[in-house]
């Protein structure tokens, strides 16, 4: 890597390869014993001689973040020269999600945001390559970027109405970023305010299964059976069959 620098200093895929050289030294595996199983490849452990679970032997990643912040500097370093790289700023999301730094991470989104209005999704890839159909798949990847704050847990949740709202400034009729700000409301208990946008999305597209289930569920909290029997009753007409089966059990617990 020092050959290379010094051969080609802003070479785009050498702030990339310093990336994963650091990144790639920061994963450690941390063995731990513990009552709970963490993921699949836990290793159970029985009393010899009652049989019983006595617990779990775990294995987790952990990272050192000194050593990811050295690799996340050269990506900064290569987006100061190449802002339109989505691989490197897809790149330094990412390794924000896994540390869990959801504040710094969420800001890396919304300022890719900004920039794609900017470039008009003009994004280039790997070795500087045109990105092909750029602006879904940018959408899409911050759809999935949502999701990672959303199974984080409740307490990230304006995080990711952040996000949100920051694709509707550009994308005001973005179906799955209205559904994000209503998810977030309804969770923090404003139904209200959560309706509000799943009906906005409703006029977008009137045969949207998850807007459909959103709206019904709304109503069913805030105990308005009339409106949530109508909107899982649009539901069977709108859905598959996995969606038809459970629109009827919901309308059951409507009794």
């Amino acid at each position: 890597l020092a050959l290379w620098e010094q051969s080609k200093p802003k070479d785009p895929e050498l702030f990339i390869a310093y990336f994963n050289y650091y990144v790639g030294r920061s994963i450690k595996e941390v063995i731990s014993i513990g009552w709970a199983q963490k993921g699949k490849e836990s290793l159970a452990l029985e009393n010899a001689k009652t049989g019983e679970q006595a617990g779990f032997i775990n294995s987790e990643i952990a990272y050192n973040e000194k050593l990811v912040n050295r690799g996340l500097a050269y990506l900064d370093k290569g987006l100061a020269l190449y802002p339109n790289r989505l691989d490197m700023r897809f790149g330094k999301i990412y390794m924000l999600g896994k540390i869990e730094d959801y504040k710094a991470f969420t800001n890396q989104v919304k300022e890719a945001i900004d920039y794609n209005a900017q470039i008009h999704s003009k994004w280039l890839w790997k070795e500087g390559k045109p990105l092909d159909d750029a602006e879904n798949y940018f959408l899409t990847s911050v759809q999935d970027y949502v999701t990672t704050i959303y199974n984080s847990g409740d307490g990230q949740l304006p995080l990711m109405r952040e996000i949100s709202e920051n694709v509707l400034k550009y994308y005001p009729r973005h179906i799955e970023s209205l559904s994000n700000v209503a998810v977030s409301y309804m969770v923090a208990g404003d139904l209200n305010k959560g309706l509000e946008y799943l009906l906005k999305a409703e006029t977008i597209n009137p045969k949207d299964v998850v807007v459909l289930n959103n709206i019904a569920e709304a109503y069913h909290r805030k105990k308005d059976k009339p409106n949530a029997l109508l909107y899982y009753q649009k539901m069977i007409k709108a859905g598959t069959k996995e969606d038809i089966e459970f629109a009827r059990e919901q309308i059951k617990k409507l009794d």
